[in-house]
């Protein structure tokens, strides 16, 4: 909870600069691109997170690796964290900045999730419905879970629509059992 609270006013602030300089989703983008760069190698991964790594060296490894290539608010914002021992913050700042990018554009984030990827245009037709339903826009994202016999679940924000054919079964269980 603390470090979700510290990692929103970092985002907040970055959010604010990138508000300034008319590049929110660049900003972003460049803040995700880093995060994966990061943390999908496992040399990087420790390099950054290290304790022991003098800090004006991480600084000048990151900046010679980033500069040019991303914007600069967004290489600042790493090398900040940097500076103030904030590594480990990085990937939580990233989801409060997207979860403000949201915001901005007055989405709301949606999981659906299936046993098999839904082909495009049925995605389509879901999300469609949801928006009239729920007059509102949702930034999509896909996951599939072959656990699942079939049906469909939506997370939207804190909501849950459980249409699968296991929370069908768990739902009929609890309703016999509450009915004795």
């Amino acid at each position: 909870m603390a470090n979700e609270r510290l990692a929103r006013r970092y985002a907040t602030a970055v959010f604010s600069l990138a508000k300034d300089a008319n590049a929110i989703d660049r900003i972003g983008s460049d803040l995700k691109n880093i995060t994966n760069a990061i943390f999908k190698d496992d040399d990087a991964r420790r390099f950054f997170l290290a304790p022991i790594i003098d800090r004006a060296e991480k600084e000048k490894t990151l900046a010679a690796s980033f500069e040019g290539h991303v914007h600069e608010i967004a290489l600042h914002t790493l090398l900040l964290l940097v500076r103030k021992h904030r590594e480990a913050l990085l990937p939580e700042v990233v989801e409060q900045y997207v979860h403000l990018q949201m915001q901005a554009r007055g989405a709301e984030p949606l999981l659906v999730t299936t046993a098999k990827k839904l082909p495009e245009d049925a995605l389509r037709s879901v999300v469609s419905r949801l928006e009239k339903t729920y007059h509102t826009t949702f930034d999509v994202t896909q996951h599939v879970d072959p656990q699942l016999i079939g049906g469909i679940r939506l997370t939207l924000g804190d909501r849950r629509i459980d249409g699968t054919v296991a929370g069908r079964l768990d739902e009929l269980s609890r309703t016999l059992f509450s009915s004795t």
